[in-house]
């Protein structure tokens, strides 16, 4: 009887040896097929689309949304990105990249915000939206930059500690959070690494690297979207675009990604 355990101990630990090898197999071809498309990343076709919108005077007013302002000042996007979500005096509240984004089209362009946000993320292999185009083209002017989402007014300190509950929130049918996939390191899910978001270095490669051209859905899709979709997989209500609770939630995950650098857009599975 003993001798049977010793063997069944021994096939099992094997087995999960296996599992493992095949997993950490996988991942590593993952990551060179990424290192293969890096180079010429189809995210800057979306880009030079949405620098085209960018650049172009449009809506009822007939003007471009190069004097938009980002928190450094009109028209002035190096940097911005890395520095979002923040409060803004002239709407006296915290707002991420998207939607400070479609305050500008609304307010600059003139262009009807129900319009604006009536499709903000293209389906799978259709052309990039003007949101998802113009998010492409802004946060890739911010490559490089520290990332330093502020916390110095008492409302971006409150959208942090909004943002902080929604993440360990548990609910839905499932009992999920956020933090459900990303507190623990070494976790995956269909061989794709989880990433712990309570990992600085781990927090900072994240959101870094959003938004991304998902290769298998043929698009770039913003954070937003990105939200949007985790809400989707713990069969949450489903996420309103620009809501506060999209905000508070990108507010605490980038204070946790401090220090890194953006890259985006990069690509992803």
């Amino acid at each position: 009887m003993k001798k049977t355990f010793i063997y069944l101990f021994f096939f099992a630990g094997v087995g999960l040896g296996s599992a493992a090898a095949l997993a950490q197999s996988a991942a590593d071809e993952i990551a060179k097929y990424r290192a293969m498309l890096a180079d010429g990343n189809p995210a800057e076709l979306v880009e030079g689309q949405g620098e085209v919108l960018w650049k172009q005077k449009r809506g009822p007013n007939n003007v471009s949304l190069e004097k938009c302002d980002f928190g450094k000042g009109p028209g002035m996007l190096k940097g911005a990105y890395a520095e979002m979500p923040r409060y803004f005096k002239d709407t006296d509240a915290v707002m991420d990249f998207e939607t400070r984004l479609v305050h500008c089209m609304v307010n600059m362009q003139g262009f009807k915000r129900e319009e604006v946000i009536k499709k903000p993320f293209s389906a799978q292999g259709e052309r990039a939206t003007e949101l998802e185009a113009l998010t492409a083209y802004a946060v890739a002017e911010s490559r490089g930059s520290p990332i330093s989402v502020p916390q110095n007014h008492y409302k971006e300190k409150a959208a942090y500690a909004r943002g902080e509950k929604a993440f360990f929130y548990r609910g839905g049918p499932f009992d999920f959070s956020c933090a459900s996939c990303h507190s623990t390191t070494g976790q995956r899910i269909r061989l794709q690494d989880l990433p712990n978001l309570q990992d600085s270095l781990q927090a900072q490669k994240a959101f870094a690297t959003w938004p991304a051209y998902r290769v298998s859905q043929g698009a770039v899709r913003t954070m937003q979207w990105r939200l949007n979709d985790c809400f989707r997989q713990q069969r949450f209500p489903e996420l309103k675009y620009s809501s506060q609770t999209s905000i508070d939630l990108i507010t605490y995950l980038g204070v946790m990604a401090k220090g890194g650098l953006m890259d985006a857009p990069a690509l992803k599975r």
